[in-house]
């Protein structure tokens, strides 16, 4: 079963679509999101696992405390309970006016109703502590009462007389009542019938509930703002880690469109040699580029004073038939060297790209067009383009003439996408069977239609236009046109 699982395709696992398209296409995006998970997985885990031991800390520590005064309540309760009924009133007036000991204590003639009781984990624990303790070390009581309650309004007798009520010299050095109330823990049991025993302290640590939640503002502040400097400094490096990979496939797009884009050698030392090697890459095509340019050039040029001379000897021969196929051979040729040499001219323009109005530019195309009694139509877009003009007029210019030889009327249109301009040009022709659509590129290639249409053609229109949007960053695609007739479509970057 489990090797079934793992056979299969990424993209048939359940919920693999789904991580697909989160998981980024750029390297940038990736990184960023590999470290950015990292660091808060992280801090999760460590955030985890400093809580969990904050929480084992805070509880070992409450349960000490709770067991210390747990002892300390049972001694109060068996020395109250050891003095004779008359003389607790006395102790407890000297015990007030000393300030008292570990606990404030009153006597009650039943026990003290606490409106408002603090239900905690650590509290619940402390007063199973207290419990415990009492009933380990007294004699069994009668009836005790354990409870947390907020200083706050905290009744100490059955008189209805609050902590806040009595004088300071008897709570000040017991209770934690001012600037910061602290919860205070009531212990109330039963020494003898219609005489309970009250109790009332704070923990040593008296704010000891505050460390039950690791989680406090200040911490989450101070966690918050940790992880987002570690955040942003990994972003940072990845940043800085991925911009030369940007500028180096910037440097070869532009290389590409016939720009000879210059890299900075400054950075790491992989940047600095891939900078260089770059350039020296880009200098070895250029200077094959145009040595084969220059060699082509030259040599149909020079094939054409060899070609005169057989022309004219093809004159002398007696022989019509023969002088016939001679010459149909040498026309052949001539036009496929007039057509090397047309194919260099037209793709070898250097000239510097500048915003071109497409209405201006097509628009003058469709006006010569018409002047020559031609039919076509242009619908103006008001778009512009970034552009080489000469280019991309010769471009545009041989589909125009194409869609008129072979198709009689064209209409032109632009339109503009995401990120894109399209030009459509449709011709209301035959259109191109399907099979042939793949070989229209190629020189020299030109079909049957094609060749009744226009006698004077080379089949190296579409080849040059081609090649002149791909230097320009565009697409040049062909297809019928559901209506009837051939449809190109030129795609350039807005």
């Amino acid at each position: 079963m489990l090797k079934r699982l793992f056979d299969r395709p990424a993209s048939s696992l359940p919920g693999a679509r789904w991580l697909l398209r989160l998981w980024p296409d750029s390297l940038y995006g990736r990184l960023s999101l590999v470290m950015v998970a990292g660091v808060l997985a992280t801090q999760m885990v460590v955030s985890g696992l400093w809580a969990t031991q904050m929480r084992s800390s805070a509880e070992v520590e409450t349960r000490a405390a709770a067991q210390h005064i747990g002892f300390s309540a049972a001694s109060a309760l068996r020395f109250f309970k050891s003095l004779p009924p008359n003389y607790r009133p006395l102790m407890l007036e000297q015990l007030h006016e000393m300030g008292g000991t570990r606990f404030f204590i009153n006597m009650n003639r039943q026990p003290v109703f606490l409106p408002f009781k603090i239900d905690q984990p650590l509290t619940q624990l402390v007063n199973a502590e207290v419990a415990a303790t009492l009933r380990r070390e007294l004699p069994p009581l009668s009836r005790f009462e354990i409870a947390f309650a907020p200083v706050e309004s905290l009744p100490v007798s059955d008189e209805r007389i609050t902590a806040q009520d009595l004088p300071d010299n008897w709570v000040q050095h017991i209770l934690l009542i001012k600037p910061r109330p602290a919860p205070v823990l009531v212990i109330q049991a039963e020494i003898e019938p219609g005489n309970w025993l009250y109790l009332a302290t704070v923990m040593p640590d008296p704010y000891f509930l505050e460390t039950n939640s690791p989680y406090t503002l200040d911490r989450i502040v101070l966690q918050v703002l940790t992880l987002a400097t570690v955040l942003l400094l990994s972003l940072i490096v990845v940043r800085w880690l991925t911009r030369p990979l940007d500028m180096l496939a910037d440097a070869a797009e532009a290389f590409g469109k016939g720009d000879l884009p210059v890299l900075p050698e400054t950075g790491s030392r992989e940047y600095v040699r891939s900078a260089r090697a770059f350039a020296a890459m880009q200098e070895r095509i250029q200077r094959y580029i145009e040595d084969r340019e220059k060699l082509f050039a030259a040599i149909s040029h020079d094939l054409r004073t060899p070609i005169t001379r057989l022309k004219l000897r093809a004159e002398m021969l007696d022989d019509d038939a023969a002088r016939r196929e001679f010459h149909e051979d040498l026309d052949e040729l001539d036009v496929m060297v007039k057509g090397a040499l047309q194919t260099v001219k037209d793709s070898d323009i250097h000239e510097n790209r500048t915003r071109v109005s497409l209405d201006a530019l097509l628009g003058r195309l469709v006006r010569d067009a018409q002047l020559a009694g031609q039919s076509a139509h242009y619908e103006p877009c008001g778009l512009t383009v970034l552009a080489k003009p000469l280019a991309l007029k010769r471009a545009l210019s041989n589909l125009l003439e194409n869609g008129l030889a072979y198709g009689q009327r064209v209409d032109l249109r632009c339109d503009e996408g995401v990120g894109k301009v399209v030009i459509s040009l449709r011709d209301h022709g035959p259109g191109i069977p399907e099979e042939a659509m793949a070989r229209l590129f190629e020189p020299y290639v030109r079909l049957d239609h094609g060749r009744q249409s226009n006698r004077h053609g080379m089949g190296l229109g579409l080849g040059i236009a081609r090649n002149i949007i791909q230097a320009h960053g565009g697409t040049l695609s062909l297809s019928n046109h559901p209506q009837g007739g051939l449809l190109a479509q030129v795609t350039l970057p807005a």
